[in-house]
């Protein structure tokens, strides 16, 4: 499933024009969701059309997987790359029949992703037909086995390019012996293959993956908006951090058993993102607060070590979140996660095109702002 656009033989010179003004690094934050991480293959492509390329990719689960294509390989072959590992991990839906007239059209191609996997994804685990209680190790406890991922990543991603590109990428993945969360930095140590499937390794389904003699599950059992790892980044940066959202906080109440089973996912995956920057706006403004008053101080005052020491904890530096949020699909449920049907995973490429096209022509971050803010929400 290639997508062109026409919009992608703009000239260098448009594209050169929308880079400039941006205010600091461009950061982009992508959540884990399954195939609703189809939204971030459009939100990339839009800011790669519009001369906008990120400094920083940082993701967890299919998020990570997308973060690694980016960062992972050269500008020019991105899309490529993107285009390539979604065309594998497509899956046919059944046509129409009895199953369309029940309101049950994908049933069938999810079921199928149940019981066959996806070749170039996940494939059903031998050991699990021992059974739920077996004692097969915890890499080997799991539903299906990733290894088709590795090939597919090692295919797709150049690791050793990576380590030294100009693109940092940032995955999360969560320790499952201590429960802590573990943000992997290829600014910080070597990464490869196994971290990107360890953000990804998400229990029962798939087996926790070992780096460094730990076992590491999914980042999103954790924290599934790895925002938290850009505005904690030491030194603090001015940032235009584009946090992209494929799960729903908000909905209507469910009526039903299947449409609570959608509910849950929705609160369960898209939790913290609200709390983690309405926590990092009140530190942000403090630091602010603290810089201010410092200023104020005279300037013999503010030579001394003890007031020097206070003052290191304020900062002038502002983020700018630009928030994307998939929409909902016209009866999607709790399956939506496995929907690797074209159509699905077309509506929401094309989403995510629309929204961030929208997005970057308003430009928001160029408004002016108040100076003792440090984290500025664009919606």
């Amino acid at each position: 499933m290639t997508i062109a656009r026409s919009s992608s033989r703009k000239a260098k010179g448009a594209r050169a024009a929308l880079q400039t003004g941006l205010p600091g690094q461009v950061v982009l934050v992508l959540q884990g969701g399954g195939a609703l991480g189809a939204y971030q293959v459009g939100v990339y492509e839009a800011l790669h059309d519009a001369g906008i390329e990120p400094d920083w990719v940082i993701g967890t689960s299919i998020g990570a997987i997308n973060a690694a294509l980016i960062a992972g390989n050269p500008r020019e072959q991105r899309i490529g790359r993107m285009n390539a590992f979604w065309n594998h991990v497509e899956q046919p839906a059944c046509g129409a029949g009895p199953l369309d007239w029940l309101g049950m059209g994908n049933w069938l191609a999810t079921m199928t992703t149940v019981m066959r996997g996806i070749p170039a994804f996940f494939e059903p685990n031998l050991a699990a037909l021992r059974g739920t209680r077996a004692s097969v190790g915890i890499e080997s406890a799991a539903y299906y086995s990733t290894e088709p991922l590795r090939r597919t990543l090692g295919e797709l991603v150049d690791f050793g390019a990576l380590q030294d590109g100009p693109t940092r990428l940032t995955v999360g993945a969560v320790n499952a012996r201590t429960g802590a969360m573990r943000y992997f930095d290829n600014r910080k140590e070597t990464l490869c293959a196994d971290h990107v499937m360890a953000s990804g390794a998400l229990p029962p389904a798939f087996p926790a993956v070992r780096i460094d003699g730990e076992p590491y599950w999914d980042g999103g059992l954790y924290s599934n908006t790895p925002i938290e790892a850009v505005l904690d980044d030491r030194p603090r940066r001015d940032s235009l951090i584009f946090a992209v959202n494929v799960w729903h906080q908000s909905a209507p109440e469910p009526e039903s058993i299947w449409q609570v089973m959608g509910r849950q996912k929705d609160i369960q995956f898209a939790s913290r993102a609200d709390s983690h920057i309405a926590r990092q706006k009140q530190i942000h403004r403090l630091r602010h607060v603290i810089r201010e008053l410092t200023q104020l101080l005279p300037a013999g005052k503010q030579a001394d070590p003890a007031v020097t020491e206070l003052s290191s904890w304020g900062c002038g530096t502002t983020m700018h979140v630009a928030h994307l949020l998939a929409p909902r699909l016209e009866g999607e449920d709790h399956t939506k996660d496995i929907d690797f049907t074209p159509a699905g995973i077309k509506a929401r490429r094309d989403a995510g095109y629309a929204d961030t096209r929208r997005m970057v022509e308003r430009s928001p971050w160029r408004a002016p702002t108040d100076p003792i803010e440090g984290v500025v929400e664009h919606i």
